[in-house]
């Protein structure tokens, strides 16, 4: 049976959806409020559905696949949030919107099930799993943005902009926004792979054990460290940086799977 929090969330994320897309079109003060608040609204139920599934499966959030990726739509729409306020551009919304319901619907059509087997537990690596996963929705919103640019370069290029894509923010700011969502992601991921260091040190009474799962996240690490320094020089800056990002995500992707494929293997094992 479906929880009434997931049929209320879907419902809030649609109505907030539809008022982006309006707003895109038409931009109106007040549908734009209209569209934030209802995402808002949405997080909130978000956040309730996701305590509703702990409390089922007796376990946190992101102990299986399906609980961390509606742990990733929800801290998705958190990452968006915070960038429209800080840019104050909502023109991203109906691009953002769609892959945050998927997750979300695509999460929640397995029924949680009941552990038999205690998880890793312990605040520091509740802390190091939940920035991880923040670091990989950060990194899901400066895609949808480069994929954007990139679009949006060759359409202004070709001059076949159209009325809509008028509406957009300036390359600038897209580019803008783009590496405020990096430099969200790369903060979490560090922080967060230091949560996970000492936690292993306690666990295991070492810091590193030549994980390859830690090794990949390096990599993706240093990726967007080399994006955030080309994207700031002229030879690089615009198109090319865009498509640097868009390359990175597929790496983060990668690195998303290892993460699930190692927690499966650690609960064989405690």
């Amino acid at each position: 049976m479906t929880s009434p929090y997931v049929l209320a969330t879907l419902i809030f994320y649609g109505v907030s959806f539809v008022l982006y897309v309006w707003n895109l079109r038409e931009p109106s003060r007040k549908v734009g409020l209209g569209a934030t608040i209802c995402l808002v609204g949405g997080l909130i139920l978000h956040y309730v559905a996701l305590l509703e599934r702990s409390r089922w499966a007796q376990t946190i959030p992101y102990d299986d696949l399906f609980g961390s990726l509606s742990l990733f739509a929800w801290l998705l729409a958190v990452t968006y949030l915070v960038i429209e306020r800080i840019h104050r551009q909502r023109a991203v919304g109906p691009f953002v919107l769609p892959i945050v319901m998927g997750v979300f619907l695509l999460a929640h059509s397995n029924p949680a099930q009941p552990f038999e087997r205690p998880p890793a537990q312990g605040p520091l690596f509740a802390f190091h799993i939940t920035l991880n996963i923040l670091a990989y929705s950060a990194f899901a919103m400066s895609f949808v943005l480069s994929v954007i640019y990139v679009v949006l370069y060759r359409r202004l290029r070709g001059h076949k902009l159209g009325i809509v894509g008028w509406r957009f923010p300036a390359l600038e700011v897209l580019e803008r926004m783009t590496r405020s969502s990096v430099l969200i992601g790369c903060a979490s991921l560090v922080v967060g792979m230091t949560a996970g260091f000492i936690w292993a040190q306690r666990l295991w009474g070492q810091y590193w054990d030549g994980d390859p799962k830690v090794i990949i996240t390096v990599l993706i690490l240093f990726a967007y460290l080399g994006y955030v320094y080309l994207s700031r020089s002229p030879s690089w800056r615009g198109a090319r940086a865009s498509v640097l990002c868009i390359i990175n995500f597929l790496f983060v992707i990668f690195s998303y799977s290892i993460v699930n494929l190692y927690l499966s293997r650690f609960h064989r094992f405690f």
